[in-house]
């Protein structure tokens, strides 16, 4: 059964996304065909693939803005896929995945992915959330006044050049990595809860708040000293989290 309704794609979004090179990866016909006529209609060059190999031969080929991923693939599946992608170069990656594994969302999300939409899904969420991905690549993370540099415990960010330094190190840090460390140094001692982390960084009202939590825990293992101790970013019981720019100690 088809996990996508094959409805007449909707008009051009009122504000699109500028035009990308997407490519689909999924092994079913109808909802390839499905969610590539609905990237089109939005205004963009879009490749599919049907199994693992030719995914990453058309991602080496055509170096997609975006990729959509599922996670079932022949071949070679989404999970090695998604870790071969990241190893390249720090493309979006929209998983999608069967509803009930949670086990294989929380690893794709260890691997770098930036989101996921659970089958069956509605292909205008899935464009949705694919344009938003899109944006946010082309567009600065949140900067301080007066355009600068964002600063603190030893971490400087170049929210133009998208660069994130600690300690003479470059950081390596994924789309959503990049934007929550901007949004925590732009906002330091202040407390966050999992949903305004939702809502302001990944841009949803909804969504799995598991997502929030494994990229605050791929963030403390790129920046803290002891990850399973944070100092910078701290849990706040029953509220969610706090960035300590002078890197006080806290508790994980």
């Amino acid at each position: 059964m088809s996990t996508a309704t094959s409805t007449p794609p909707p008009a051009t979004p009122a504000t699109p996304a500028p035009s990308a090179r997407v490519l689909v990866v999924d092994d079913d016909p109808t909802v390839a065909e499905v969610v590539t006529g609905y990237l089109r209609r939005a205004g963009h060059s879009v490749h599919h693939a049907a199994d693992g190999p030719a995914a990453l031969d058309s991602a080496a080929r055509h170096e997609p803005d975006l990729v959509v991923l599922d996670l079932m693939l022949p071949g070679i599946d989404g999970l090695e896929v998604c870790r071969r992608l990241r190893a390249e170069r720090p493309v979006p990656v929209i998983m999608l995945t069967a509803r009930g594994d949670e086990d294989d969302r929380i690893a794709g999300l260890e691997l770098g992915a930036d989101d996921y939409v659970t089958k069956p899904f509605s292909p205008r969420e899935l464009v949705r959330r694919d344009l938003t991905a899109l944006r946010r690549r082309r567009s600065a993370a949140p900067r301080p006044a007066g355009g600068g540099q964002l600063t603190g415990a030893g971490i400087r960010l170049d929210p133009r050049t998208r660069r994130a330094v600690r300690n003479g190190q470059e950081l390596m840090l994924t789309l959503r990595e990049f934007d929550l460390l901007a949004h925590f140094l732009t906002h330091p001692g202040r407390a966050h809860g999992r949903e305004e982390l939702m809502r302001d960084v990944w841009g949803w009202d909804f969504g799995d708040l598991s997502t929030v939590t494994v990229h605050v825990r791929r963030l403390r293992a790129k920046i803290e000293e002891d990850p399973a101790a944070p100092r910078l970013i701290r849990t706040v019981w029953g509220v969610g989290y706090r960035f300590e720019a002078g890197g006080e100690e806290g508790t994980p």
